[in-house]
């Protein structure tokens, strides 16, 4: 039964998003929506094709991932320490709680600016500004996990003498996982979101700006072509780690059955 409800499931998304496609092939081609604007898709996936193949596509594209990669795993680095760090002290977590809530209040492009004089115009700053927004999902989750990890799990584990480093591989990461990985997710898709409209701004490469210069050189087909490759980005790099954290907490599944 769950089978056929994942099937049932999956059919009814796929028929929605060919819905989706099929109104954007149809509508600019008997004129609902000027074709100059919105070009039909057919006429975009062949220009993407041709942007595939010219080899176009691809620099811009790892550019952008290089830039979004850096800041999204240096976000890994410092928030998962440190959100285990606050989850689990209570005394640190009281200290550096207002810290928290102020800096995370800042708005990422506001702080563009102060990116750009710190950091400069070149790969730091944008790698700075994606940090800065990967690493609060990330961050917030991590806490909220540790925080909540079931009391019984942890009464029990020190009962059987578990001391605070086996403690916290065996029993507070693995029940605060779940919660880390919905964090990562949260700061994948921030982290190219964010990119995307640094590019816009201050870069001469990557898909924002691929997007902006095709904009104003009125390239309208190019420019979408960016916009699905950023949609794709997204969905894959979403589904990813889905895909991971089915694998990491695998053991959740076998123990329900068991």
């Amino acid at each position: 039964m769950k089978a056929v409800a994942k099937v049932i499931n999956g059919v009814k998304g796929m028929s929605i998003l060919l819905i989706f496609f099929a109104l954007w092939e149809a509508l600019p081609r008997i004129g609902m929506i000027n074709a100059a604007f919105l070009p039909p898709l057919s006429e975009i996936l062949l220009t993407w094709f041709q942007l595939i193949s010219s080899g176009k596509l691809f620099i811009h594209l790892f550019i952008s991932l290089q830039r979004a990669a850096s800041g999204f795993f240096l976000a890994l680095i410092i928030s998962i320490p440190l959100g285990i760090a606050i989850g689990w002290y209570k005394g640190f977590a009281q200290f550096v709680d207002p810290l928290i809530q102020m800096y995370r209040q800042i708005p990422a492009m506001a702080l563009f600016p102060v990116f750009l004089l710190f950091l400069g115009i070149g790969e730091l700053s944008k790698t700075g500004m994606v940090l800065w927004v990967a690493m609060w999902p990330l961050l917030l989750s991590t806490i909220n996990g540790v925080k909540y990890t079931d009391p019984l799990l942890i009464k029990v584990a020190r009962s059987m003498g578990a001391n605070d480093l086996c403690l916290l591989t065996e029993v507070i990461l693995p029940g605060a996982l779940p919660s880390i990985m919905t964090g990562a997710r949260l700061s994948a898709s921030s982290s190219i979101m964010i990119l995307v409209a640094a590019e816009m701004i201050g870069a001469k490469s990557g898909l924002g700006f691929m997007i902006i210069n095709s904009q104003y050189n009125f390239e309208i087909n190019q420019m979408y072509a960016a916009i699905v490759t950023i949609a794709l980005l997204g969905f894959s790099v979403n589904y990813a780690i889905i895909w991971l954290e089915k694998k990491l907490t695998a053991w959740k599944e076998e123990a329900a059955t068991a």
